[in-house]
């Protein structure tokens, strides 16, 4: 065997076009071949950056998670992604694989191993492969989603989101997970997802949930869901849209309810929510994301409404640099000035916004209508 550190054998693999491929992945840090499962967008290219999704218990999880990433993100509600996941069932290895010392609570040997090959090997060879987004997100179940936790004990968490289903909690974890997540510097998810029904860590589950709950801290993302009617099987499937859902709102377009209760009711110009929004989706990402029409024109409505010409003025900007065919942005320029009491030069801006496409509910005749009225009221 050859002495790097990561040595692959594709020993069985699917067409390379297909979007689901299975692996045999040969590790160095385990001394083991592995069965691996990733999924890939079907239109997948090297011109965009990808979150990574890191599924353990592969044979429960694997397809949930590929069938929900590949819905949320058909729906313009998470970016597209990348899962791997890996597989545990076989002679029930997720239990060596996750195992700890139950007086310490840390992996034991096989767990270290374990623990390096996702960190050092599997994750990495994503990385070199494939292009992959800084975002990457954890899911695990039962004895596998403690498993994740350990992942927040370095200087910086490799995973950006976890999502914790039904945990058998190692020793202590329900106090040290608390104090990892506030020590933290950095934008993290955390969704501790549970039945329920009564179970032996229920009550320390509990405390986990009261601990990180009880953290005041803008960078940490928490939730909490325990589901009356789900058993410790069905939750693994309640669990997964509550943590696609947080973990990504902000990737969503901007909501009715976002508009009425956030946009407006904010005392900030309404353009900083538009630009707070895509510079946290750059900073997870790793790219800059275009401008969701959806968004700009939220954000324009908000505008006129509280009168905010300046919005109006940094927002048209946005429009132009993304429409650059449409009158959106020259139309939005017109509506900033005739604010700001410019009426010649809102003008001339409509007259530039009439030569132009229309996009969304803008047609040439609204611009039209707004040359003749300034004409009208100024004699121009």
């Amino acid at each position: 065997m050859s002495k790097s550190l990561l040595t692959l054998f594709l020993l069985f693999c699917m067409a390379t076009n297909a979007q689901v491929k299975k692996e045999i992945f040969e590790s160095f840090k385990l001394q083991e071949r592995r069965d691996v499962s990733y999924y890939f967008p079907e239109d997948y290219t090297e011109d965009k950056k990808y979150p990574l999704i890191v599924v353990l218990d592969a044979d429960y999880l694997f397809d949930l998670v590929v069938a929900n990433t590949k819905f949320y993100s058909n729906q313009h509600r998470m970016p597209q992604s990348i899962v791997v996941g890996v597989h545990q069932s076989e002679n029930d290895i997720r239990w060596e694989d996750c195992d700890f010392d139950q007086s310490s609570g840390l992996p034991t040997d096989k767990g270290k191993q374990f623990y390096e090959f996702l960190g050092t090997e599997l994750i990495p060879y994503l990385e070199n492969s494939y292009s992959i987004a800084p975002f990457k997100m954890f899911m695990g179940y039962d004895i596998t989603a403690n498993f994740g936790n350990y992942f927040l004990f370095k200087d910086r968490s490799l995973f950006n989101s976890y999502t914790i289903i039904s945990p058998v909690l190692a020793t202590e974890m329900e106090s040290r997970v608390p104090a990892r997540l506030s020590a933290l510097d950095q934008e993290l998810f955390y969704h501790l997802i549970l039945e329920k029904e009564k179970t032996d860590d229920r009550n320390r589950l509990l405390q986990l949930n009261n601990a990180v709950a009880s953290i005041d801290k803008e960078s940490l993302h928490y939730s909490f869901a325990e589901y009356e009617d789900a058993d410790h099987v069905s939750i693994v499937s309640y669990g997964l849209a509550e943590a696609f859902d947080t973990t990504f709102k902000t990737f969503r377009p901007i909501t009715p309810k976002e508009y009425k209760e956030q946009i407006l009711k904010s005392e900030d110009p309404a353009i900083n929510y538009l630009t707070n929004k895509y510079e946290l989706i750059e900073k997870l990402l790793g790219y800059q994301r275009d401008y969701e029409l959806n968004d700009i024109m939220a954000i324009y409505a908000a505008s006129l409404k509280k009168d905010d010409f300046e919005s109006l003025e940094a927002l048209s900007k946005i429009a132009k640099d993304q429409y650059p065919e449409t009158m959106l942005g020259f139309y939005m320029e017109g509506e900033a000035l005739e604010l700001k009491g410019e009426p010649k030069k809102a003008m001339k801006a409509f007259e530039k916004s009439f030569l132009m496409n229309e996009i969304d509910f803008l047609t040439k005749d609204m611009a039209l209508e707004k040359i003749d009225a300034i004409k009208a009221d100024f004699g121009y």
